[in-house]
């Protein structure tokens, strides 16, 4: 029997979408998609629709605290939070268990990364030291996971799974970096009284995690309060959800042995309790004994598990696609010629393409040949090159620094021009090289 033919006319209806939903390259599409909307909803006869629709203000009163903000201002501030506190569990997740978790596995993506941060940041800062746009310095530093592993996944298994492993690692550390540039460096007017508070929301979530607190609403509720004091504090509110991030739990109710024997037994027990076939909704003890398995399913997932599953898809598929409308519409004008040549753009066009492939090959390269680190297992030289090219992508992260550097709407547009051309160089260099790599194997 054909496997479409047991479906039902809604499942028939929505699998084109779900199979969507579940390729890797999806969440880059959205983001592609999302930014040529953008791009031509800013240049078009309803551009002045465009612009008005992100100033648009929005009030909220939380226990007296009023929070007034445009629809723009909410998205950077409010949503990012959440995309950066999975950035969080990400990079906690890799640090305990992952690519991160040794000296031996960290070594060359780290390595990577720091070139990768160096030389994007110098190349610009040559062509801006001392002029008004020397504060993005940190605009070309940061790699756009999204897109680049969209790319790896058009290119279809031929990928080696240690160049995907070596690429995503190097990211976690790249994100790593990135938060600690905007944490350090891109601040307003700090109000010590609202850290202060901040740092006991803190304390309070890390004696939760000591105390083997493992409801999620708990550590949402505290995480909003989090939030709400670095958002008056003067430091980026979107370093709260990195913060909040790595103090969730890593660790289960339940062991794998306690979790199989149950499960087994309680199987055993929906075995018993009816005939085949039969329709659940009738027997009240298999739905119990459903429960009770759903039960130790939530028991056997960690926190940090629970939240990154939860949260990915909605960061992946809404978070960033929103992201990418409200701020990747540019007006490209007649002038189109002039903001490519203004030194800002220049910075970040080279820093992205250049200074990428510069500091994250060297730094690889060396950090080999000194024997700190060790080559992946069947990735070629070339291979770790094309990598470095497609780095260079530095989308979302990218237009996110913008927005913090410039204050001036002139050079945050010239600021945008340049990472779009610097994304799309990079993306389409890196792609025809790796292809050409992965061509000779």
């Amino acid at each position: 029997m054909n496997q479409n033919d047991t479906k039902t006319p809604i499942e028939k209806l929505t699998y084109p979408i779900q199979e969507f939903l579940h390729q890797e390259a999806s969440g880059g599409i959205l983001l592609i998609i999302a930014t040529i909307i953008a791009l031509a909803w800013a240049n078009s006869p309803f551009a002045d629709s465009y612009h008005h629709l992100w100033h648009t203000y929005l009030s909220i009163d939380i226990g007296g605290l009023g929070l007034k903000y445009s629809l723009h201002h909410w998205i950077n501030d409010g949503l990012m939070v959440i995309f950066f506190f999975v950035v969080g569990l990400e990079i906690k997740r890799e640090l305990l268990v992952g690519e991160l978790s040794s000296v031996k596995k960290a070594a060359l993506p780290i390595a990577a990364a720091l070139g990768g941060m160096i030389f994007p940041a110098l190349i610009y800062t040559i062509f801006n030291i001392g002029s008004e746009g020397a504060s993005g310095w940190g605009i070309p530093m940061a790699t756009d996971i999204a897109f680049v592993v969209g790319i790896l996944a058009l290119l279809g298994k031929r990928v080696p799974l240690a160049l995907k492993i070596f690429i995503l690692a190097l990211a976690i550390v790249d994100d790593l970096g990135a938060v600690l540039v905007i944490a350090i460096f891109y601040t307003s007017n700090i109000s010590y009284t609202s850290l202060f508070i901040a740092a006991g929301f803190i304390v309070l979530l890390i004696a939760m995690n000591k105390l083997g607190v493992r409801n999620l609403l708990i550590y949402i509720l505290v995480g909003v309060g989090l939030w709400l004091a670095f958002l008056k504090s003067g430091v980026h509110a979107t370093v709260a959800g990195v913060l909040l991030a790595f103090t969730i739990p890593v660790s289960s109710r339940i062991n794998t042995k306690k979790f199989k024997n149950e499960t087994e037994s309680l199987l055993q027990d929906f075995d018993n309790a009816g005939e085949h076939g039969d329709n659940v909704l009738t027997n009240s003890e298999r739905l119990t004994i459903i429960d009770q398995i759903e039960n130790n399913c939530e028991k056997i997932l960690t926190p940090l598990q629970r939240f990154e599953h939860g949260l990915h898809p909605w960061v992946s598929f809404f978070i960033m696609p929103v992201f990418a409308l409200a701020n990747a519409g540019v007006t490209i004008s007649a002038g189109l010629g002039t903001s490519l040549t203004n030194p800002v753009s220049i910075g970040i066009i080279l820093g992205l393409f250049l200074g990428k492939q510069i500091g994250i090959f060297s730094f690889s390269y060396f950090a080999v040949k000194l024997k700190f680190a060790s080559e992946p297992e069947g990735v070629s030289k070339q291979k770790i090159y094309a990598a470095s090219i497609l780095s260079g992508i530095g989308f979302t992260m990218s237009l996110f620094i913008a927005n913090l550097a410039f204050a001036s709407p002139e050079l945050l547009d010239t600021a945008k021009v340049g990472i779009l051309t610097g994304s799309l160089i990079s993306g389409i260099i890196g792609f025809i090289i790796l292809k050409s790599a992965l061509n000779k194997i």
